[in-house]
């Protein structure tokens, strides 16, 4: 006979993968902040600055990937 158990469809591993993921993406967005100009009327060339334009999309796309990781996690089998 077949054991139809009702629960989550992610395990608690799941979940705290995905949390780590989510800090990752928050810290990917916290690195394209800044670079910006008190006056409206001075161009401020740090708004092109390397971390903003090539590190911070890259962490915030590794935090997306291993948020996909998280999900497609299968959760370890319980005896």
């Amino acid at each position: 006979m077949k054991d139809n158990k009702t629960g989550f469809a992610l395990s608690k591993e799941n979940y705290k993968l995905m949390l780590i993921g989510f800090a990752i993406i928050i810290i990917g967005f916290a690195l394209m902040t800044g670079g910006g100009s008190d006056d409206p009327n001075v161009f401020d060339e740090s708004i092109f600055s390397t971390r903003r334009v090539v590190i911070a999309p890259i962490v915030v796309l590794a935090g997306f990937v291993f948020e996909i990781y998280a999900i497609m996690k299968k959760p370890k089998k319980s005896n």
